[in-house]
């Protein structure tokens, strides 16, 4: 499962977006096998490129990011501990809720910030699948700077580079204060 997710959560980019559009294309694999079996995705209005499309292609390079994330903490968590909160009378749900999701938080919620900053810069995947039309702020800043002279609004592609640079610290300076918390509970 591990060595799935490393190489699940570093495939994006242009790759990717083939993959999904050979796959989830109008004309594309998994789209013509389920019609097949009268599951007609596009008639529902499914297109690879709209809004559930690109969640769909992030979430094959998020979630196994978020295992990377968790299993480590999942490791952390010691046969102990639960051995104690049930010598004490502690039901299975009990132990997870008052023990081990405790300690586990911190791993979670970094982890939740490392996907938003991660999602919040990828741009080739959305920039491929939607040809640069989607409304994802690294698309948008390409829009304004590359088509500086058609909008004359260049100046708003540098403001939202910025803010997207601020953004993305805070998200993982906060990342790493919940690694050093969960950390905490390792040694």
């Amino acid at each position: 499962m591990v060595g799935y997710s490393s190489v699940a959560a570093n495939m994006g980019g242009i790759p990717l977006a083939f993959a999904f559009l050979a796959a989830f294309g109008m004309q594309g694999l998994a789209t013509r096998l389920l019609k097949e079996i009268n599951i007609d995705i596009i008639g529902w209005g499914f297109k690879i490129s709209d809004f559930w499309g690109i969640v769909l292609v992030y979430l094959y390079f998020q979630i196994p990011l978020m295992t990377l994330v968790l299993v480590p903490a999942l490791d952390g968590l010691r046969r102990t501990w639960a051995e104690a909160a049930q010598s004490l009378g502690a039901t299975v749900s009990q132990y997870w809720r008052f023990i081990a999701l405790p300690i586990l938080t911190p791993a979670i919620l970094g982890g939740f910030l490392l996907l938003v900053a991660n999602a919040f810069a990828a741009y080739a995947t959305a920039y491929a699948l939607s040809s640069g039309g989607s409304k994802l702020v690294p698309v948008q800043i390409r829009f304004f700077l590359q088509g500086e002279t058609i909008t004359g609004k260049s100046n708003l592609g540098y403001a939202l580079a910025a803010w997207m640079v601020i953004i993305t610290a805070m998200l993982v300076a906060g990342f790493q204060v919940m690694t050093r918390r969960a950390e905490r509970w390792r040694q």
